[in-house]
């Protein structure tokens, strides 16, 4: 088996997402539960557009979905705690040697490195539930790892970071060796850039620390699209230059330097909790469109739709209020799977 994983721009089967339900990351106001339902159900609703949606919804959240998703969108009732979709759910790969075979990697998940708040049990078992139902070969792992963690050019490049798949709490007894090796062995990456850091914000209480999905994405081989925060009263007007500096310097699997396009952040900068991380970097992928995150800022939205819509040729972007998502840790490319099509 030679299990590859795509770029997110080829083609989809569909997309993937789980409902919101109660629990820590979902806070214990009433009104910030349901600025989370409205924000889950708006990035669904947008994608239903372009390419079909399933959502995996705990039975007691089953009636409120119904009410808020459009109808088109499949429902599948499971348990669920944790709902940030990418990082407890599959990665799902293609075997480009038998062709029609969609593969499932079931990474550990820890719930971002086993924080005392943190409650994953039941949404850790969504890589299994959802590689039964679309009939994919279950590619099992060791490593503790988030879809959110890793970015590929789907041509043999992996974009990590130091902190996540690194960090001790994740996974003690690990080196980038045995990273690399495992990378290889699941995603098909035969070269890993490792990112030293991710952005500020990221490191607090709800953060991933240093997911690179809200930093860095690969639009196409041998291109970056790169968070830039042009502010220098935000911390991360440092952390992004000096990552700009270090991704300059790296080459791809094909030994390319990268052309770096920046997609600089909104002009807000802090929020009731502090500065922000609000990032145009974490859009998703669909068919013929780009759901890109949006932060209420009628002209920086609108740039980051014009250089997204660049970048990804013949793609319309959509824009989507991801500042309640953002305030629960992250944004839509956090809670959304790409299921990539495969003929079979």
């Amino acid at each position: 088996m030679a299990w590859r994983m795509p770029h997110e721009g080829d083609p989809h089967e569909r997309t993937w997402m789980a409902f919101p339900t109660e629990g820590p990351t979902l806070g214990d106001d009433p009104a910030e539960h349901e600025r989370f339902y409205a924000a889950w159900s708006a990035v669904a609703n947008a994608i239903i557009e372009f390419e079909p949606v399933t959502m995996v919804i705990d039975p007691t959240k089953s009636d409120r979905a119904r009410r808020m998703l459009a109808p088109e969108i499949e429902l599948v009732e499971a348990p669920v705690d944790e709902f940030w979709f990418r990082d407890h759910g599959p990665t799902f790969v293609v075997d480009d040697e038998r062709p029609g075979v969609l593969g499932a990697v079931d990474w550990v998940f820890n719930g971002w490195g086993a924080p005392d708040w943190a409650e994953w049990g039941r949404s850790a078992a969504h890589a299994r539930l959802v590689a039964d139902l679309v009939g994919a070969e279950l590619v099992s792992s060791l490593l503790v790892n988030e879809g959110g963690g890793i970015h590929v050019d789907g041509e043999g490049t992996v974009l990590l970071t130091e902190t996540v798949q690194l960090d001790p709490r994740r996974n003690p007894f690990a080196d980038r060796a045995r990273v690399e090796a495992e990378m290889l062995r699941t995603i098909g990456a035969s070269k890993a850039i490792w990112l030293p850091r991710g952005l500020t914000r990221d490191y607090d209480q709800l953060g991933t620390n240093g997911h690179v999905d809200i930093v860095a994405t690969i639009p196409s081989p041998g291109r970056l699209l790169l968070h830039a925060q042009q502010n220098p009263e935000h911390p991360d007007f440092d952390v992004t230059r000096e990552l700009r500096e270090f991704l300059a310097a790296q080459t791809d699997a094909a030994g390319r330097r990268f052309e770096i396009i920046d997609l600089p952040a909104p002009e807000v900068l802090r929020d009731e909790e502090g500065f922000v991380d609000y990032s145009y970097v974490n859009h998703l992928l669909v068919g013929g469109g780009i759901i890109a995150c949006g932060f209420g800022e009628e002209r920086a939205d609108a740039r980051a739709r014009e250089i997204l819509e660049a970048a990804y040729p013949g793609r319309r972007a959509v824009t989507v209020d991801a500042r309640q998502i953002f305030a629960g840790g992250g944004g839509i490319h956090c809670i959304t799977q790409q299921q990539p099509a495969v003929t079979r």
